[in-house]
């Protein structure tokens, strides 16, 4: 074989063992996304949870406080459901549309930047709409209450006062311990993949887990 064949023949091999790599990368990448994917399935699913939850508040809070214009009590707890319905609502519609938006076609970079948007709204999303259930339990009670008859001039049971009391309690020390551990966070840089960090209600782990398998994507393609 002439020298000049022996030359083409290495560049044909070098050139079918890169387009080897290349696919075989391309098949790497492809699973590490779909666990990527699997990996906010859960998350949409538990959004979803909560908007079919919030839809529920909102028609428990409108069903109470329509009926007893005349009761303060009743009426004060089905305005709130109401407003915390919504509110619950629209906060997973939100996080159901940052995920279901996330492209996993695009550049690890972006997609990290992306994931790191979505958890951002996940840990807002838990703490507006998670630590209040502290207190939020109570109106629900009282709404269930107000869908019956309901004397007027009754008086609020005691039960209700004290159940209060604790809640309210409970509520500022869950704030207070997360302002702790945030203040412990600030003294140190936090990881990237947390996305501004973690808050006492939160439970993102499932992005966590596809943003560390991100890190592994972006890692290999340094290497």
């Amino acid at each position: 074989m002439e020298l000049d064949e022996l030359k083409l023949a290495w560049r044909s091999l070098g050139e079918q063992l890169e387009r080897q790599q290349d696919i075989q990368w391309q098949l790497l990448r492809e699973r590490k996304l779909d666990r990527v994917r699997g990996h906010l399935r859960p998350l949409l699913w538990g959004q979803t949870a909560q908007m079919l939850l919030g839809i529920g508040l909102i028609v428990l809070g409108v069903s109470c406080w329509t009926r007893n214009l005349d009761v303060p009590g009743l009426l004060a707890a089905g305005l709130l459901l109401h407003a915390f319905g919504i509110v619950t609502a629209v906060m997973a519609a939100l996080t159901i549309v940052f995920a279901a938006n996330i492209d996993t076609s695009a550049p690890v970079l972006a997609i990290q930047k992306q994931m790191a948007r979505l958890l951002r709204l996940f840990v807002l999303n838990a703490n507006v709409c998670g630590a209040p259930w502290w207190i939020m339990w109570l109106p629900m009670v009282v709404g269930f209450a107000g869908l019956g008859e309901v004397d007027p001039a009754a008086g609020t049971p005691a039960w209700i006062s004290l159940s209060l009391g604790i809640g309210v309690v409970g509520l500022l020390g869950t704030w207070a311990w997360a302002g702790r551990s945030m203040r412990r966070q600030r003294r140190l840089p936090p990881p990237a993949e947390d996305g501004g960090g973690r808050c006492v209600v939160d439970g993102g782990d499932g992005i966590r887990r596809a943003q560390r398998m991100l890190d592994e994507i972006a890692q290999f393609e340094r290497d």
